[in-house]
């Protein structure tokens, strides 16, 4: 099932990409390595990778890199290792000996030796490793963690220095350090400022350094602090609104303490006190304990003491309220948004000002598309949005595909609504693409058929040479077969920064040619006018994945769409959680699918590319059954299990797009309409159409499972 890690998205691909353990020979390259590791000193030729959101699994080489022994590359490993376990002096030793050979990942260990003691490190050194490797991932990735130790040095002539020079730019703390610049150089930076420290997970110190700047300067207000406490309220991060607080003072910071540690006592206790934060704390208290019980958080609300908040506070906690209900499906939460809506409307004091975050607005939009009453729901639906940040509208298709349709659910008849509609219909036209779910949505809402792009001009013999000539390239996939994915994703990713669609195709199938599914897809994906198709979405073991699938009585291209989101085509995909193979199946579901059609199964057999598509594509048809028949309900239990669907369909009947876009889980909710729309893709691939439809394949609408159908199978793990 999908339960891969997501690696960090400013340094990696929005899709989880695990890692892979090789099989047959690459086994037995794989026990060289260790053993050259051992030999090394290490135990394990494997680390972790450092900087990412969640714990990623590395594994050993699928295949030697071409040039390079066994010994040599477990040197690459063997620093890696000691780099995570911060082992100074065994990186030096390293670091020598990988120069020394100059093997071609020798710049990623020189980055481990001075990236471990870049805190002592002074101008010249660094200046020294840019020399060095001019134009690489690593020149820049070290710039990066240069600049955010200028910032923390204050070294403000070297940051100014080295900063124009930082080409991916895409640090947010570092982009907090350039607007202090820009700010001390007498720039109006106020809206940038906001919208990087609201935006950052946890209160880091370029972000806090800028805002307290600014606030000092009194260019914000108590009010902005505020919005930023509530903002962390809201997403659960204590040590940023307590870092917020403290710019008010250490006794809000201690009052902010108190309202997380134990809201309801808060309430109880201190409630009723007239000081110049008790509005402002109170509303932190009722969106504390909307996090656990949205009703007890909107009673609050109704007490005679919320009556002193204005309606700018109010609004804010009954949008935050609302939206903890709207993720819980309760259907108070659109009545909840409405009043949210008209206190907000009927707002006044801009010193008080708290507008809603976009998660809010989104959640607003789910809860008016499955909750609200008939004769409100497109206008919700249109307020919500239209209220939303241009950087959140312009960022998901959703919005614009919804947007579009509350134009046109809003018009009255012809004559008079003609406008509303030509303007949801161009909206529509304006993002109809045959790639995205809602692009698609938005082709057939219109009336047309969707076409699959004509192949594009052959690669040239020259296209391929150059991309397998590339030095980032070369390293990235170098990495990729040593198990260091993360960091070979990395070197990767930033190589195909400003190629032209013929580059990023070669080194499209540079990858493919290669196997190195994931990455084929990534540079192909990126291709604006030149779309292959055969990259974009390949189908490897054809004959293997056919073959499981209708045998079991699966359509294929479901099974595809399937396993392009699940593992990218990574044969031995492995989750943190130890999802494994094609179809990304946990050990218990393995078991217990084994059991049920009868096949004689052990653990190491997870990874069988036949045994994990037996697996994976019967336990996909008893989920299908379960759900008569539902692409969509069965993909959302596939990655999230069988029991969250059955609580996400009861309620009102529901046109299957607006049920996916409610499911309460981001990531199920991402993967049930990608694997959908993949699947769309892959059903005109595979029967060789030039055109393809998508709502054929999301059925009928969604509710309450039908009294005549079978029984819910509660055995499906």
């Amino acid at each position: 099932m999908n339960t891969m890690a997501f690696p960090d998205p400013r340094r990696f691909d929005p899709t989880p990409f695990p890692s892979r353990r090789g099989n047959g020979l690459a086994r037995a390259l794989g026990s060289l390595l260790l053993a050259a590791a051992a030999m090394l000193g290490h135990a394990s030729a494997a680390a972790q990778a450092g900087g990412t959101a969640r714990p990623v699994l590395v594994s050993v080489p699928a295949r030697a890199p071409v040039g390079a022994s066994a010994a040599a590359d477990a040197v690459i490993v063997a620093a890696r290792e000691a780099h995570g376990k911060g082992d100074r002096a065994r990186l030096a030793s390293l670091r020598s000996s990988a120069l020394g050979a100059g093997h071609p990942l020798a710049p990623w260990v020189d980055y481990w030796e001075l990236n471990n003691r870049l805190y002592q490190a002074g101008s010249a050194e660094v200046d020294a490793f840019f020399a060095r490797w001019p134009g690489s991932y690593v020149e820049d990735r070290l710039r990066n963690d240069w600049l955010l130790e200028l910032g923390r040095r204050r070294d403000w002539a070297g940051f100014a220095r080295e900063h124009p020079k930082f080409r991916m730019n895409d640090d947010r703390e570092v982009t907090c350090y350039a607007l202090y610049l820009r700010h001390q150089a007498g720039e109006d930076v106020r809206a940038a400022a906001r919208e990087h420290w609201y935006a950052q997970r946890e209160a880091d110190e370029g972000c806090l350094w800028l805002a307290r700047t600014l606030f000092e300067a009194r260019q914000f207000g108590a009010a902005d602090v505020w919005q930023e406490v509530r903002l962390s309220a809201e997403f659960n991060r204590p040590r940023s609104a307590r870092a917020a607080a403290a710019l008010l003072g250490a006794d809000v910071a201690r009052a902010v303490d108190q309202v997380f540690d134990n809201p309801a006592r808060w309430l109880a206790h201190r409630a009723g006190g007239s000081g110049p934060h008790d509005r402002q704390l109170r509303v932190l208290a009722i969106l504390r304990v909307a996090a656990n019980d949205p009703d007890v958080a909107a009673t609050q609300l109704g007490q005679p003491g919320a009556k002193v908040l204005p309606p700018e506070l109010k609004s804010a906690a009954w949008a935050v309220v609302a939206k903890q209900a709207a993720m819980k499906l309760q259907p108070e939460s659109a009545t909840w948004f409405r009043r949210a809506f008209e206190l907000q409307r009927a707002a006044s004091d801009a010193r008080e000002s708290a507008p809603w975050s976009d998660d809010s607005l989104a959640w607003a939009v789910r809860a008016a598309l499955r909750l609200a009453r008939e004769d409100e729901r497109w206008s919700m639906v249109q307020d919500a949005i239209e209220a939303m940040t241009p950087a959140e509208r312009a960022k998901d298709p959703a919005w614009a595909y919804w947007h579009a349709r509350a134009l046109t659910g809003r018009a009255v008849a012809e004559p008079p609504g003609d406008a509303a509609r030509a303007a949801g219909r161009a909206a529509l036209q304006a993002m109809a693409s045959p790639f995205t779910f809602y692009g698609k949505l938005a082709l057939e809402d219109l009336g047309g058929r969707i076409s699959l792009p004509p192949s594009p001009p052959a690669l040239t013999a020259a296209d391929r040479e150059a991309a397998a000539a590339h030095p980032g390239l070369r390293r990235g996939l170098q990495m990729i077969a040593l198990g260091l994915r993360p960091e070979g994703v990395r070197e990767w990713n930033f190589s195909l920064i400003g190629m032209s669609d013929r580059e990023l195709r070669a080194a499209a199938q540079l990858a493919c040619d290669r196997e190195v599914w994931d990455r084929c897809i990534n540079a192909s994906d990126r291709t604006k006018s030149e779309v292959d198709l055969a990259q974009r979405f390949p189908t490897p073991f054809r004959q293997d994945v056919l073959s499981a699938a209708r045998q079991i009585g699966v359509d294929p291209a479901y099974v595809y769409g399937l396993i392009r989101q699940e593992s990218r085509f990574i044969m031995d995909a492995r989750s943190h959680v130890g999802a494994s193979g094609l179809m990304q199946l946990m050990p218990a579901t393995a078991r217990w699918t084994a059991r049920k059609i009868g096949l004689d199964f052990k653990p190491e057999m997870i990874t069988d590319r036949d045994v994990n598509l037996k697996l994976g594509t019967a336990y996909l048809k008893l989920v299908l059954d379960d759900f008569g028949g539902s692409a969509a309900m069965a993909a959302a239990a596939y990655n999230a299990g069988p029991s969250r669907p059955r609580r996400w369909r009861d309620g009102p009947l529901m046109e299957v797009a607006a049920w996916a876009e409610g499911i309460p889980f981001q990531e199920t909710r991402d993967y049930v309409k990608k694997v959908l729309s993949n699947a769309t893709i892959y059903a005109a691939l595979l029967e060789g159409a030039s055109t393809l439809a998508l709502k054929p394949r999301l059925g009928g609408p969604i509710g309450p499972r039908d009294s005549s159908a079978p029984t819910p199978n509660q055995e499906l793990p």
